[in-house]
């Protein structure tokens, strides 16, 4: 455990964490601590509980023991720092809204609710669909863009609340060659930036290319840390099981 006097330089610190279902734990009992400027990456077997240590540090599901913090403080506290790319899979893309609309709804967390977003957040908005390669996409409906253009405007969501923190939940899943390299020159520009980002990612093949820090989790922390220490078939066995060979196996084909 942390010393609460460090905490306070800790982008994100996760302590005796136990979350459950119906009583049935997801997570159960994990620490782990992201540095900052790290990019991190989450990974584990399905039901691992990835998606569910995402949402309890943003507050969307309440742990049954343990915390945490935010720069050493309570996440509704420090909602301002930290920005969000849901699964792609969870958003309703029928709603009749433009790409550039979307983006400035993440300016909504700066503005509040009363006031409307002006030119400069309009600017900001065209400059965050820029840096992914959408801005020529700025007035197109969502419903009417591509899995992995609709992946590309919510990043440019995130990058518009100018963020310290980005937590994203399987941002390459299902997404074509070009938005994955969008995607990951982004988040190494993040990093460049000295900012923190954490992301639930299902491909082992490319977490040492990827990311520098990892997380390998299956309810509970098999282990964290540096991709070049951590990132083990003694660990990867720990977390997968037998399961872990044919998953390299069929990475490599």
């Amino acid at each position: 455990m942390i010393k609460d006097k460090d905490l306070t330089q800790t982008p994100i610190a996760v302590e005796d964490l136990t979350v459950a279902y119906r009583d049935e734990p997801v997570l159960w009992d994990v620490d782990v601590t992201v540095p900052e400027g790290t990019l991190m990456a989450i990974v584990g077997p399905n039901g691992a509980g990835k998606s569910t240590l995402i949402k309890t540090i943003l507050g969307l599901m309440k742990p049954s023991a343990g915390r945490v913090l935010v720069y050493g403080k309570p996440y509704p506290q420090q909602r301002h720092l930290v920005a969000y790319v849901p699964q792609r899979g969870s958003v309703d893309w029928d709603f009749p809204t433009n790409a550039l609309d979307v983006v400035i709804m993440g300016r909504y967390g700066h503005l509040g609710w009363i006031r409307r977003p002006g030119s400069s957040d309009r600017a900001l908005a065209l400059e965050s669909l820029r840096k992914v390669g959408m801005e020529a996409f700025a007035e197109r409906q969502i419903s009417q863009l591509s899995g992995g253009q609709q992946q590309r405007v919510f990043l440019a969501r995130a990058l518009v609340q100018n963020a310290q923190i980005y937590l994203m939940d399987e941002p390459f899943q299902g997404v074509d060659a070009t938005t994955e390299k969008a995607i990951i020159d982004v988040l190494r520009t993040l990093k460049s930036e000295g900012r923190t980002v954490v992301v639930v990612h299902h491909d082992l093949e490319t977490v040492p290319e990827y990311f520098d820090h990892v997380l390998l989790l299956n309810v509970r922390a098999i282990a964290s840390g540096e991709v070049s220490t951590t990132f083990t078939p003694e660990n990867l066995r720990l977390a997968y099981g037998g399961r872990m060979d044919l998953l390299l196996d069929g990475a490599r084909r």
